[in-house]
């Protein structure tokens, strides 16, 4: 496929787009832009995304996203309550902090046991349903969804670590999502691509003031 043949697919879908994929656009784009800004709206966005996601992935047969996103309901909740009463807040809230290197081997270990499982799961739930279409790309949507588990929950404890999980999933959910002709949703997982490097480098600048205690 041309550049020109790419982007007058994008053009007539974004014509007909539907008003849930349009929403998930925005409120999805808005969540980052609030996380990088350590901002606690990031959490109710963060709700509305997951709510319209439900009925997108569902359509999609992507049944793993959709089973995320159930989990992704409960974080985001959490995340909420966490960084406003969590232990170590404070005025300003949950300061931002790095797993130690043990934890992260941890998190990896557990990622991958995740994928795997989770992908047979997804293979088995369609046998379970009569008529239920087969998941599509059963182990693309594990993958996805498990590091996307551990980006979120290091996210609701505000671990800086979080931007090197979100990066993996963006790189992979933009291309799985360009595959099923979900375009701005391969739109939007290729600005969030950029948007966890700005993330990173943002908190990173963060924690290096409080460091230096400025």
């Amino acid at each position: 496929m041309s550049f020109t043949d790419f982007w007058q697919g994008v053009i007539s879908y974004a014509q007909e787009i539907s008003l849930w994929e349009l929403s998930g656009l925005i409120f999805g784009i808005l969540t980052v832009v609030f996380l990088i800004k350590e901002s606690i709206w990031t959490w109710p966005f963060g709700i509305a995304y997951v709510l319209v996601s439900f009925v997108v992935f569902w359509e999609a047969r992507l049944y793993g996203d959709f089973l995320l996103h159930i989990f992704f309901l409960i974080l985001n909740i959490y995340g909420w309550y966490y960084w406003v009463y969590g232990k170590k807040a404070d005025e300003d809230g949950i300061a931002i902090s790095q797993m130690s290197f043990k934890s992260l081997i941890s998190s990896i270990g557990l990622s991958v046991i995740g994928i795997f499982v989770f992908a047979q799961v997804l293979i088995g739930i369609p046998g379970l349903f009569e008529g239920m279409a087969p998941a599509s790309l059963p182990y693309w949507d594990s993958t996805t969804s498990m590091l996307s588990v551990t980006a979120m929950w290091l996210t609701a404890r505000k671990k800086i670590d979080n931007w090197y999980y979100w990066l993996v999933v963006d790189i992979l959910a933009a291309g799985i999502y360009f595959y099923k002709e979900l375009y701005f949703f391969s739109l939007l997982y290729f600005l969030y691509i950029g948007m966890a490097v700005s993330g990173y480098l943002a908190w990173k600048k963060r924690m290096l003031v409080l460091d230096n205690g400025a």
